[in-house]
């Protein structure tokens, strides 16, 4: 065989109708959004989450916040993310951490510095590496099925020929 012809040869990757991201992204993701982004400020069209709201309470409501954020890192744990983007994770929890101390600035820089959502799209973006071939698989099969049924909706649409 030649190396075109080679080269041209897809790799049949078998997915089950069922296959979705795992429960520990999901979670990380509901998180990331409650922590980072769940109410839009009306008329500036901002969005914050808890960390900024609770961290506006002094020392405490960093640390209550740190907390909330680690459970993210501790979510990419479980997925068994490798250990130095866990590492940058926990990186960006501190730098958040570290901002809720600084007065006044610090929250205004918390505004944009969105840890927790930077944090899950690190997660989001190393499970799809690690599941591509997955992904393209079911993408391909449910693309198969819809040409198909476009292609029997046609069919049904076309009109008879009369005897």
């Amino acid at each position: 065989m030649h190396a075109k012809e080679r080269s041209k040869e897809v790799s049949v990757v078998e997915v089950d109708e069922d296959f979705r991201a795992p429960d520990a992204l999901l979670k990380a993701q509901e998180l990331g959004n409650l922590l980072d982004s769940a109410v839009k400020i009306p008329f500036i069209g901002l969005r914050v989450g808890l960390d900024f709201l609770v961290g506006l309470i002094p020392g405490i409501g960093d640390t209550i916040m740190l907390a909330a954020s680690l459970r993210i890192v501790y979510l990419g744990y479980k997925l068994k993310i490798p250990s130095a983007l866990r590492k940058k994770m926990i990186v960006n929890a501190l730098i958040d951490y570290g901002l809720g101390f600084v007065p006044i600035l610090g929250d205004l820089i918390d505004l944009f510095f969105k840890a927790n959502q930077r944090n899950v799209r690190i997660m989001e973006t190393w499970w799809v590496s690690e599941n591509k071939d997955k992904i393209d698989a079911l993408a391909k099969k449910q693309l198969d099925a819809w040409h198909e049924q476009q292609r029997e909706q046609l069919e049904d649409e076309r009109p008879q020929d009369k005897p």
